[in-house]
Order: C-alpha cells, then sequence, then structure tokens
C-alpha cells in the first residue's frame, strides 16, 4: 500500500510538470514547489515612460533576482489608474499578479468617485511603499516672483491675472497645488491638461504664469534654464533639487503634500508568499544601485512596510475627500 501511494505522489507530480511544460500550470503545483514557481506579472496601470512606469523597470530586474523568477511589466493605463488597479484587484490572490501604483490609486480616486471597481483598503494585500514622488511648483521666467511669499503678493493684487496648470483634473498635482493655496490664503485658477509634456509646454511658451508637476517631470527644464523653480510640496527638499525650499520652509511649517508609490497585491495572500514579497522588496530597496537610479530619475527611494502603506492609505484617504470637497474638484 506504501508503494502504490509513493507511485501515485510521483504519477501526479510528473503529469503536474508535463502540464507546466505545455504551460498549463496550476496552482497546487506552484504551492508544491513553493512560491514563486513562475514568472510574475507587474501591473503598471500608466502608459510607459512615467514615473510609476520607471520605478516599475527599475525595481522589478532586482526584485525577480532576489524571489527568483522573472518579473515581467505590463502596462494597463486608463481611466486614471482604475484600468489596471481594477485588473490586480479581481486577479488571483495567488502572488503572480501585483500592482505598482500611487496615491492617485487609493486615494485620490476613492475620494472622487465612490463606485470604483475597487475598494482601495479591502481590495489589496500592501507589500511595501518604494518611492515618494516629489510635486513642485513652477513658474515662468518671465513672471516676476521667485518664491512662495512673491508668488502669494503677486497673486492677492492681481486675483484674476493668475492660473496654474496640472497634469491632469483630480491628479496629485491639482490636490497638492489646492493645498498649497488654501494653506495661503488665496484662489488660483486651475488648468487641467491631459498629461504633463502639454502643461510643460504652455508653462515655456508664457501661455500659463505657474504649473506643478513632478521633479522628474521638471528636471531637464530646469537644467536648461527654461523655467523657475518656487517650491516642492513635500516634506524635504529634493534630493536633485537642493537649493529648492519646501512649501513648510517658505512660511508654512508641517506643510507636506507629495506623492507616493507602493507595490500591492490582490486581497488574500498566502503567508508564504506574502512574507518572500515583503522581504525582497525590502532588500530591492536597499540596494545602493536600485536606490542612485531612482534618485537620478527625479524619485526619492522611500521603503516602507505594507502595514505602513495601509496606514498611509487610512491617514491620507479623509483629507483627500475634505480637500475635494473644499476646492470642488470632480472627476472628469
Amino acid at each position: 500500500m506504501k508503494c502504490l501511494q509513493i507511485d501515485r505522489r510521483r504519477s501526479v507530480i510528473h503529469l503536474a510538470a508535463a502540464l507546466a511544460g505545455l504551460g498549463l500550470g496550476t496552482p497546487w503545483l506552484a504551492h508544491a514547489e513553493g512560491y514563486p514557481a513562475k514568472p510574475i506579472q507587474l501591473i503598471v496601470p500608466f502608459p510607459p515612460g512615467g514615473a510609476v512606469d520607471i520605478v516599475g523597470r527599475t525595481i522589478s530586474k532586482k526584485l525577480g533576482d532576489r524571489l527568483g523568477q522573472p518579473i515581467v511589466i505590463e502596462n494597463k493605463a486608463g481611466a486614471g489608474t482604475v484600468v489596471g488597479a481594477a485588473f490586480v484587484a479581481n486577479a488571483p490572490a495567488d502572488g503572480y499578479t501585483l500592482l505598482i501604483s500611487s496615491g492617485s490609486t487609493f486615494t485620490v480616486n476613492p475620494a472622487l468617485n465612490a463606485k470604483l471597481p475597487y475598494d482601495p483598503v479591502k481590495s489589496y494585500e500592501p507589500i511595501g511603499m518604494v518611492a515618494r514622488v516629489p510635486l513642485i511648483l513652477l513658474a515662468n521666467r518671465e513672471v516676476p516672483v521667485g518664491n512662495l511669499r512673491q508668488l502669494i503678493v503677486a497673486v492677492q493684487r492681481a486675483p484674476d491675472k493668475f492660473s496654474y496648470g496640472s497634469f491632469g483634473n483630480g491628479t496629485t498635482g491639482h490636490f497638492a497645488a489646492e493645498l498649497t493655496w488654501s494653506a495661503a490664503g488665496i484662489k488660483v485658477m486651475h488648468v487641467p491638461y491631459r498629461g504633463s509634456a502639454p502643461a510643460m509646454s504652455d508653462l515655456m511658451g508664457g501661455q500659463i504664469p505657474f504649473t506643478i508637476d513632478t521633479v522628474a517631470a521638471a528636471l531637464p527644464q530646469l537644467k536648461a534654464g527654461k523655467i523657475k523653480a518656487i517650491a516642492v510640496t513635500g516634506a524635504t527638499r529634493a534630493t536633485q533639487l537642493p537649493d529648492v525650499p519646501t512649501v513648510a520652509e517658505s512660511g508654512f511649517p508641517g506643510f507636506s503634500a507629495d506623492s507616493w508609490l507602493a507595490v500591492v497585491a490582490p486581497r488574500g495572500l498566502p503567508a508564504e508568499a506574502k512574507a518572500k514579497l515583503h522581504k525582497a522588496l525590502a532588500d530591492t530597496l536597499a540596494d545602493a544601485e536600485v536606490r542612485s537610479k531612482l534618485i537620478a530619475a527625479g524619485l526619492e527611494p522611500s521603503y516602507a512596510t505594507g502595514d505602513a502603506v495601509l496606514t498611509q492609505i487610512e491617514d491620507e484617504l479623509p483629507r483627500m475627500r475634505a480637500i475635494a470637497q473644499r476646492a470642488q474638484i470632480r472627476a472628469d
């Protein structure tokens, strides 16, 4: 009887291996072999080339090396990250489909839309935060302001004269700008663009006096002297722009409004997969090469645990809802 049981187990393993060779692997085979037993899909809910895509591609190789399986990037852009986020929320909770996204997915979209096809807390198992995305207030070279205090005075003197552009209505940039104006006690008309590039083009051309964008997007034009930096909105100065003060340093202590990127999995992740992903991501973000590449791209490496990501979402979501209501920000 014992020999018969062993033979049966061997037959099952041989059959599973044959199925895997044909691309028909099964979850129980993966469990038997230990996680991960096949390539992992990392969904980026933005088009290629943006900050989230850059981070995903920067960490994927090292993360895959640590897990022993390749990480395959797949861009699923659309509806302000909703398409990619919903795809992952509905994927099997087996550790083979992950999402890397920004606060747009977890706190901005829910603040604007109560009927999303995912829940920012209940749908996901946070693996960890990977980076913060500094945002920066920018000015056209000809506008006679060089810092936030001067900007405030100029707007107060001519409240109908000035406007600002962002890379989209209801984006993190839009929210950060409205937080800044609220702290400063001023109102500036918002001009939403469909992406960073057209807003930057109009800023340089003088069609709009101010914009808010990511440091990553602004760096080339700042280095070329085509635009001016006013202030970064995060809690600390951007590594690539050490001479540009924060909003907090410009007279508003405690102010902080930047974006952040995190990796999550569908809710219900097996304990083994969760533990391995947590460790692999922490080790990846401690890698000097990964950190230097992120900094060079205008991002700030900032690892935090999955629990810290959950706390970030729960703390930030009510604030975003309050901003949306006060500034009358609505989803397009």
